[in-house]
């Protein structure tokens, strides 16, 4: 995502680029007066600038951007995906590596959810694929108490307006059901706030676990609760342009947050082939 020579930005995607904010934050750091360009304090996040202009943040030069990295996670229940949060609970960024870089959450897993959840050190790389027009299907297996028939699932499959707000249709398939609870597996590309949990509710069944299991050609596979893992400059060159630096060498100890084999769907599978055990 790095800016053409020359070419001129908005100064907040500059500051998102460099890996200091997201573009949101990096406006606020604007508003705030923290962000001078070329020795004069500015108060406009709209400002453009070009690799010429000298930047300081704090009165500390900008760093040099580092390139587009990308990483997966499987976010384990219990933690909210924000850097901050206001009652105190524990956050993905309390549980990644201590030599984890400054990185950003590429959508959301509400508290109560579990599974991939991709991270970016750059802000505009985080926009392009939370974008709908980027077209990515995520894949969520979903265990909700009560007995679903195709009938009621039908809504979804059509897409429903709840208080309001329409939700583009759904890919809902029926897995099995297991006692009192059945296991669905389900596609959006959207990604609205607890998208999956209201709209089930909203046909009459309750959502007890929901676990994401792809994001786009990115796919949790067995990756360990807990775990992260980089995805390889040549991997996120070929799926997105992305990543113009040398092949990371890999990083053998559990957990880390080094280079593995590439978790890609491939464009044939199954829905569902890699499905965590219940």
């Amino acid at each position: 995502m790095a800016e053409a020579q020359g070419e001129s930005a908005r100064i907040a995607k500059v500051l998102a680029r460099a890996g200091l904010a997201s573009r949101r934050d990096a406006e606020a750091m604007v508003l705030a007066g923290r962000v001078s360009v070329n020795g004069k304090r500015i108060d406009s996040p709209a400002l453009n600038v070009t690799p010429a202009d000298r930047i300081t943040v704090d009165g500390k030069p900008l760093p040099q951007p580092e390139r587009a990295r990308l990483w997966l996670y499987h976010k384990p229940i219990g933690l909210v995906t924000t850097s901050r949060d206001e009652k105190g609970r524990p956050t993905v960024f309390d549980a990644l590596p201590e030599d984890m870089p400054r990185v950003m959450p590429v959508g959301r897993l509400d508290l109560n959810s579990e599974g991939l959840l991709l991270l970016t050190n750059d802000g505009a790389l985080k926009r392009k694929l939370e974008l709908p027009s980027t077209g990515w299907l995520r894949k969520y297996r979903v265990r909700v108490n009560g007995t679903p028939t195709e009938a009621m699932l039908a809504p979804l499959r059509e897409g429903v307006v709840i208080e309001g707000e329409r939700f583009q249709p759904m890919i809902v398939a029926i897995d099995r059901q297991q006692g009192a609870n059945a296991w669905l597996t389900i596609g959006i590309r959207e990604g609205r706030n607890r998208e999956i949990r209201r709209a089930l509710t909203h046909i009459g069944l309750s959502v007890n676990r929901l676990i994401r299991v792809s994001y786009g050609p990115f796919q949790l596979g067995q990756l360990a609760r807990g775990a992260v893992e980089e995805v390889r400059p040549r991997v996120l060159r070929d799926q997105l342009g992305e990543g113009t630096g040398p092949e990371p060498q890999p990083r053998k100890r559990p957990g880390s947050l080094g280079p593995g084999k590439p978790r890609l769907r491939p464009a044939a599978a199954r829905p569902g082939r890699s499905k965590p055990k219940p």
